[in-house]
């Protein structure tokens, strides 16, 4: 499935090109990543992990500043926001600039560019920590686990153990 709804918009021409290739034994195989082990593609799980570690992290921070009332809707729209933005804040600076999050560091996984370059750098940092605000462009992934957000930035996440 994953290879079906990562695929489908592609163009035409592109279709007609790699109709007669064969799907790749492993995710990453066709960008010259290894099959297991550091360097290979993440899988969804770890991924998954990670997000939910950032947000709880980001959660834990934000109520250090702003105290969560659940009975007062609008102190908890507040501290919503608050902790949408601490999110925003620790995941796109150490994307950009270690390429990991706190999450990622914890489960082990990184992101990198496809181009060989080190650190994905601010701007694709902020594309993928938009898009995966959004869900649908981080969930919808292709043969290699690379979603909207990656193959939008040209990078690809990959295991660091």
């Amino acid at each position: 499935m994953a290879r079906w709804t990562g695929e489908w918009l592609t163009s035409l021409a592109a279709a007609g090109e790699n109709a007669d290739r064969e799907p790749p034994r492993w995710p990453g195989e066709r960008l010259g990543l290894p099959e297991d082990g550091p360097g290979a593609a993440a899988g969804s799980g770890r991924r998954f992990l990670a997000l939910v570690v950032d947000l709880i992290v980001a959660s834990l921070l934000t109520a250090l500043f702003v105290r969560p009332d659940y009975s007062n809707v609008a102190v908890m729209q507040e501290y919503n926001l608050w902790s949408l933005a601490v999110w925003a804040v620790i995941t796109i600076v150490p994307a950009a600039f270690f390429g990991f999050t706190p999450g990622m560091a914890a489960c082990g996984i990184r992101v990198g560019r496809l181009d060989g370059a080190g650190i994905p750098g601010l701007w694709r940092a902020v594309v993928r920590a938009a898009l995966t605000f959004l869900i649908l462009p981080a969930a919808v992934r292709n043969a290699d686990n690379r979603g909207w957000h990656d193959r939008l930035t040209g990078t690809v996440v990959v295991r660091l153990r």
